[in-house]
């Protein structure tokens, strides 16, 4: 797992969603069947990782096969993006 060292590319973009679908080593980080907000990082994607928002609410690296994309309506992404 690594921190964001600010050189990373930040909503840039529209915000992406991926759903948990595994969290083998870090239970207390991922839940399973929790969506997150994924934070595009092409070189950490070029090395099979994904950057998300955790439940300590800072960005960290993932393995992406931990993931699943989601494509949320209008409603669901204002939803998240008010919430918490």
């Amino acid at each position: 797992m690594r921190r964001n060292d600010g050189g990373t590319e930040r909503r840039t973009e529209r915000t992406r969603y991926a759903l948990c679908v595994r969290n083998d080593g870090y239970a207390a980080s991922l839940e399973v069947r929790k969506i997150y907000q994924a934070i595009r990082d092409r070189q950490a994607e070029a090395r099979g990782l994904i950057r998300v928002v955790d439940e300590s609410g800072e960005d960290y690296l993932y393995p992406a096969e931990f993931f699943a994309p989601v494509t949320l309506s209008k409603t669901a992404r204002d939803a998240l993006a008010h919430a918490g």
